[in-house]
């Protein structure tokens, strides 16, 4: 059972959320905590998280958009892609058109040892910042093995 549990921790998924523009814009949100804190150039990715037990992915990626950003999405979402990040983990990507308002972002928090072995738990915002980017400041900016993800966009994106 821990293994199956395991596999499942490897298995994420998340919302690509665009608007058509022109130009075609992303939504990317850079993760909290200390670790994402300095950097921006490989920092940012679609809202996404661990799909839970008994959880579609595409539940799971609207949970996750919802706890990151704050918001409910209203459309709803097309199958994107699937990509393994550099870690192992698959993440199934979604993506729908809408609009968000990034001076709104909500975002749950979570707790860690910080700093590492000092006994101390902090709590971070999962999320810190989110920002709409064309899809050539995406490729600039963006988490490199979620690049896969901009790309599936950008086919399936009308011209």
């Amino acid at each position: 059972m821990a293994e199956r549990s395991s596999r499942r921790s490897l298995h994420s998924a998340g919302v690509l959320l665009y608007r058509s523009g022109p130009p075609l814009e992303v939504l990317l949100v850079k993760p909290g905590g200390p670790y994402w804190r300095r950097k921006q150039t490989g920092a940012w990715m679609i809202p996404k998280g661990m799909i839970e037990p008994g959880e579609s992915a595409l539940e799971a990626a609207l949970r996750e958009f919802c706890e990151e950003t704050g918001m409910t999405i209203s459309g709803m979402p097309r199958p994107l892609c699937t990509v393994r990040q550099a870690g192992g983990k698959l993440v199934e990507a979604f993506t729908v058109e809408g609009d968000f308002d990034p001076a709104r972002l909500t975002s749950i928090e979570f707790e860690m040892e910080w700093p590492p072995r000092s006994g101390r738990r902090e709590r971070f915002p999962e999320v810190i910042e989110a920002r709409w980017f064309t899809l050539e400041e995406a490729r600039e900016c963006m988490l490199k093995s979620q690049l896969p993800i901009i790309d599936a966009l950008d086919v399936s994106s009308p011209s």
